[in-house]
């Protein structure tokens, strides 16, 4: 099939979603390699700085501020809805919605973020890869059991 496509829509959600599976699953790792030749930012909820993480090796130190629970998870659902992709070539724009539901020991399933991933891909060897993520635009709920420090800012909030 030509570029923009169906199957590269096809392609750029399922990478959506293997992020979202990778975070839940605490695969920091895995997490960071999916941004190896990209960039992670947050705008953060006061809409002040943005914190930008660049590369393997930045997003995987930061997704390592995440609480992790007994069963080596965060003990996360993230929850992508509304999502539209735009494929240009070897180019790609995607937005959608994220929620984060969380459910612990001490704490009862509830949502602790929403946002926006605001996400450009390109085309490399045959193969959609990350470029850019923007999170932003958040709600919060109690993360206290989320990252490993808490403070009022989204940093946690992957």
């Amino acid at each position: 099939m030509p570029p923009g496509t169906v199957d590269d829509a096809s392609a750029i959600i399922t990478l959506l979603m293997t992020y979202a599976e990778l975070v839940d699953a605490g695969r920091w790792a895995d997490v960071g390699a999916l941004f190896a030749d990209a960039t992670y930012r947050i705008a953060h909820a006061d809409g002040g700085a943005v914190s930008t993480y660049a590369g393997a090796a930045q997003v995987r130190a930061f997704c390592e501020q995440t609480r992790v629970h007994g069963d080596g998870t965060p003990r996360t659902k993230h929850v992508l809805t509304n999502v539209v992709v735009d494929v240009d070539g070897e180019r790609a724009t995607a937005h959608c919605y994220a929620t984060v539901l969380q459910q612990t020991d001490t704490l009862p399933l509830q949502p602790i973020a929403t946002g926006r991933y605001l996400d450009t891909f390109e085309r490399a060897g045959g193969a959609w890869r990350f470029r850019d993520r923007l999170v932003t635009g958040f709600l919060l709920g109690d993360r206290s059991e989320h990252v490993q420090w808490h403070a009022g800012t989204p940093e946690g909030a992957a």
